[in-house]
């Protein structure tokens, strides 16, 4: 597969994986509801690469459905490189306003995308996908770099989309050429093992239903068989012959048992109703030409072609600011039957995926949660407040009628300090019992941390696979120096489960390996041993 080279990629690649740990802090004034917690609905503000890397111990493998809208890079965006990677180049590039006449403005992009669809993921379940919103400015450069991280087999779609009339008559007074009317949804799976359900939509009004001819153009043999006396010759029917024969008789029956007054398309609709099974029909019209009932549907199947919604909104007065509809109907498409699942977004800006998950819950009584990331100063003022009024129902669309009010919480939280676990030797930097607990559980086992398991007095703080898992540690560093795992706090162990270890994290032990291995203790002295025992 060939792979796209840009300036910093060398040291963007693997930055993901030295991007620390920061602790995520509650706060509850800015958030809507009785229990401020990290499995609420949430919204997130902080730099999103951070938050992406904080959010890994508890939902890595978790998210069914990504929706991003990263900057377009359309140079008149005064987006920022915000890295901070080690190298002297990327190091001139941080904290600078990429514009228009930056000659390095797509290696920048790339650099700043690539760490992140790195750990986005990481976060998808093995069933999950993601959608990129994105126009002809770093189309090309996108797929390219997307085949290399998601895999080209798992490439799915190039889903074309209606720009608003606004960002297409502003285009175009701007510019020497034809303004564009449309923008692009990339859409890739995590897995090539998994299967996108059908996308369909409402009509408007019902189509009726048609009979319509058997016959299709292509010639397989084996689809040439005799029905009503009639075997063609070459070409073939549409149908494989026992569900054709199947069809055959059903409409028979119908024939013979139904009543005159009786349409066939109310006895369709009526059966379907009653049974939820569909019907197919096949007859020999009065011309003599075998045919097949086209049942009455009120949906139709849609491709890659969303230009009946325009991706522009107006619920706030951000200026890139998508359409609950389109972003709604990626959502619905791959969540429409997994109501528990979690969709996430790290551009959040003005909240369209959260609103757009409150919404699809509302109609189908789902219990789907989002994650909002967003890392600028509005991250409260305008993607909190529009959850909020979205809650509160008093947020209304550019038709200026007032929406209903639609049920839900979130719970706000700010990135904190990272987790710097050397700190622990001098006092400098203590995180909290629970955030080192959540962080080196995930590191330790790659498994989902449940903070409700956690027990400070016993020191338990999660099960895995293999182990069950305690920590001794106080975030007080007088208290630390006197901290040891002893032969008491061995014996005061619970059960040990069959076929399992204990993990004991300690910042030092007063037994010996024989004494460890009696009790089937591995120990691991905080902060060293920590990624000794990675999976």
């Amino acid at each position: 597969m060939a792979q796209l080279d840009f300036k910093g990629k060398t040291f963007v690649r693997n930055h993901h994986l030295l991007v620390k740990y920061h602790e995520l802090l509650p706060d509850e004034s800015k958030s809507l509801t009785e229990k401020v917690s990290l499995h609420d609905n949430l919204i997130i503000h902080g730099d999103n690469l951070k938050a992406l890397k904080a959010l890994l111990p508890l939902y890595a493998g978790k998210i069914k459905c990504i929706y991003i809208d990263p900057p377009y890079n359309t140079g008149n965006e005064k987006w920022v490189y915000s890295d901070n990677v080690n190298s002297p180049m990327l190091q001139d590039w941080f904290g600078k306003v990429v514009d228009r006449d930056d000659l390095t403005r797509h290696d920048k992009w790339l650099c700043m995308m690539m760490p992140r669809l790195k750990l986005l993921r990481e976060l998808l379940s093995e069933d999950g996908f993601i959608f990129i919103s994105i126009d002809d400015n770093e189309i090309h450069h996108l797929r390219m770099l997307t085949d290399e991280i998601f895999g080209e087999s798992n490439y799915r779609n190039t889903i074309a989309v209606k720009r608003g009339i606004k960002n297409v008559q502003a285009q175009f007074e701007t510019v020497d050429r034809l303004a564009l009317g449309h923008e692009y949804i990339l859409c890739y799976s995590k897995t090539n093992n998994v299967r996108l359900p059908k996308l369909s939509h409402g009509l408007s009004e019902q189509e009726a239903g048609k009979w319509d001819t058997f016959w299709r153009g292509t010639d397989r043999p084996t689809m040439r068989y005799e029905i009503f006396g009639i075997t063609p010759k070459d070409g073939q029917w549409r149908w494989e012959k026992n569900r054709a024969y199947k069809a055959k008789d059903n409409y028979e029956y119908y024939i013979h048992n139904s009543a005159d007054t009786i349409t066939l398309d109310d006895y369709f609709i009526d059966h379907f109703a009653t049974t939820r099974e569909r019907l197919n029909f096949v007859r020999l019209s009065e011309g003599g030409v075998v045919q097949y009932y086209v049942p009455p549907r009120s949906y139709k199947l849609i491709s890659d072609n969303w230009l009946d919604i325009s991706i522009g909104s107006h619920y706030t007065n951000f200026d890139t600011e998508k359409s609950v509809d389109i972003v709604s109907r990626a959502i619905r498409w791959i969540c429409k039957d997994v109501k528990d699942s979690i969709v996430l977004d790290s551009f959040a800006g003005s909240a369209t995926t959260g609103h757009s998950v409150l919404k699809i819950n509302s109609e189908d009584g789902g219990n789907r949660r989002f994650v909002l990331i967003e890392c600028e100063d509005y991250a409260d003022t305008l993607t909190a407040n529009r959850i909020r009024r979205v809650i509160t129902g008093s947020i209304e669309p550019e038709d200026g009628n007032t929406e209903p009010q639609l049920e839900g919480t979130f719970s706000y939280f700010e990135l904190g300090k990272p987790l710097e676990l050397e700190g622990l030797l001098d006092g400098s930097s203590l995180p909290s019992y629970t955030e080192l607990a959540r962080y080196i559980f995930y590191i330790a086992t790659g498994e989902e941390f449940n903070e409700q398991l956690v027990d400070e007095h016993s020191h338990f703080i999660g099960e895995s696979k293999q182990y069950q898992v305690f920590l001794y540690y106080e975030p007080a560093i007088e208290q630390l120096k006197e901290l040891a795992f002893t032969l008491d706090k061995a014996l005061a162990l619970p059960a040990l489960k069959p076929e399992k270890r204990y993990l004991v994290f300690a910042p030092t032990k007063y037994l010996d390996q024989d004494h460890l291995d009696q009790f089937r203790v591995d120990f691991a002295q905080l902060p060293f041993e920590i990624y000794e025992r990675t999976r």
